[in-house]
């Protein structure tokens, strides 16, 4: 390496000096320092040495504070005209743990000789000496917490529930039993950081006819918010005053899933109500579990619930059917089911049981007629299929001809003395057909669909109600 010692450097013509050539890099040996070219008004960044607790500035340099574990303070230097010193909140903590700026001495920060405190979240100040009267003159003052977009991260517990990818951007908890749906983080940005739900309970079961047909058990209630933040699904179907997404914070979420009404075998009696499915969220989102399906004997009355219980006609009027929508919810979570026929031509035939949509449909009129088909479920797409959710159960009639159909949804066919009424084969799980002579059962709602289990007459049994389902929808990527 060759040495040249000059005291100045002058180009031979003109008035312009080249150091170096292109590519090249002209350097400053380790501990000289320039003069006369000036600051470009920027800073050097202590990128290695992060400040945790506090410490005096020096004069060119930018630092970095993590205020993450509490407050404290960043020591100006003494005050050169020219100095400049910056500092940006590492950690967006500014807000809730601030930095204190505090001047040497008795000089001042923008005229004033008091301590200055930055507290705003993300904040990037800059501070430039000017002379004795102002002090240190803040030049820069910005909010620096632009960051990358994150998302949702969970998981679930539970040996039947599942997590799966709905298409690129969106996965979904699905829950077939008990569980918890935990929110491992989430995102940088509010919008992100809520979930869409539907929310289906337990059907209830068919009644079994005696004196009359068994009346169609009430779907499970069904609940759902809208869908506007997860993507592109068939909305709430249940009103005009859908429900919100929830918005969710890093926690656990236990999630409860209703199931279906058991089976009726003693003649006469009312189907078993469903179970009700709770997603504890934010807000606690229930849905309640169907009403059962009247039977025949005095005093079984059709049951109210999410959707209502059919009723049966052996008493003039006839026994009314069951209350949907038990208790209210806005918009509302299920429908009545219909009422029975009280006429003997008519072969006594029972109401269905309610759905999410509709109620469910009267028994009859007229001879030879059959029970009432159950109400229509909900359809809502929330999974990537169009299913139908939370059909009302066909119902039967006494002297018997064909049961009433299933609800859309799940819901199970009525028995009947000609043929036994079809289920519904529009749900995530089919619910099951009734049955003709001379066994009479009725079908048993779909498995995970909210559906109602289908009437019966003597001597069969009536059908279960379907078990319920939680699935919840969010935007992962």
């Amino acid at each position: 390496m060759s040495k040249i010692e000059v005291n100045a450097v002058e180009p031979q013509c003109g008035t312009t000096l080249t150091l170096g050539a292109s590519g090249d890099t002209v350097a400053l040996a380790s501990g000289a320092s320039q003069t006369g070219f000036g600051r470009t008004g920027t800073v050097d960044w202590q990128t290695g040495a992060i400040k945790t607790a506090t410490f005096t500035a020096a004069n060119g340099e930018g630092y970095f504070a993590n205020t993450s574990g509490g407050a404290f303070t960043m020591n100006l230097p003494a005050g050169v005209a020219g100095a400049i010193v910056s500092v940006v909140d590492y950690t967006n903590t500014f807000q809730t743990n601030n930095l204190t700026i505090s001047p040497n001495g008795s000089e001042k920060i923008g005229g004033v000789a008091e301590d200055a405190v930055l507290n705003t979240e993300g904040q990037s100040v800059t501070f430039v000496y000017i002379d004795g009267t102002e002090g240190w003159k803040n030049v820069q003052d910005s909010t620096s917490n632009v960051t990358g977009t994150s998302f949702i991260c969970a998981s679930v517990s539970g040996a039947c529930n599942t997590l799966t990818t709905v298409d690129t951007n969106f996965k979904m908890a699905i829950f077939k039993g008990p569980g918890t749906f935990t929110v491992n983080s989430v995102g940088t940005s509010a919008p992100n950081n809520v979930v869409d739900y539907l929310v289906v309970a337990g059907g209830a079961s068919g009644g079994k006819g005696n004196a009359a047909g068994g009346a169609g058990g009430g779907a499970g209630g069904l609940r759902v918010s809208p869908g506007t933040s997860t993507g592109s699904w068939t909305a709430s179907p249940l009103g005009a005053s859908p429900a919100a997404a929830l918005p969710v914070t890093a926690t656990g979420y236990p999630i409860t899933v209703g199931g279906g009404g058991s089976a009726i075998t003693s003649a006469g009696q009312n189907g078993n109500p469903g179970s009700n499915s709770i997603f504890a969220g934010t807000s606690t989102i229930t849905s309640a579990g169907g009403g059962g399906g009247s039977g025949a004997c005095t005093g079984q009355e059709a049951e109210a619930g999410g959707s209502g219980g059919g009723g049966t006609p052996i008493e003039a009027p006839a026994r009314p059917a069951g209350a949907g929508n038990t208790p209210p919810t806005n918009p509302s979570q299920g429908n009545s089911g219909g009422t029975g026929t009280p006429s003997a031509g008519s072969g006594y035939p029972s109401g269905g049981g309610g759905g999410a949509i509709a109620s469910g449909q009267n028994g009859g009129p007229g001879n030879c007629a059959t029970g009432g088909a159950g109400g229509a479920g909900a359809q809502v797409n929330i999974c990537g299929n169009n299913y139908f959710w939370s059909g009302g159960g066909g119902a039967t009639a006494w002297v018997g001809y064909g049961g009433g159909a299933g609800g859309s949804g799940g819901g199970g066919g009525g028995g009947g003395k000609t043929a036994g009424g079809t289920g519904s084969t529009t749900g995530i799980n089919n619910g099951a057909n009734g049955s003709g002579e001379p066994t009479m059962n009725g079908g048993a709602g779909g498995i995970n669909t909210g559906g109602g289990g289908g009437g019966s007459n003597n001597p069969g049994t009536s059908g279960t109600g379907g078990s319920g389902v939680v699935i919840i929808r969010y935007k992962f990527q």
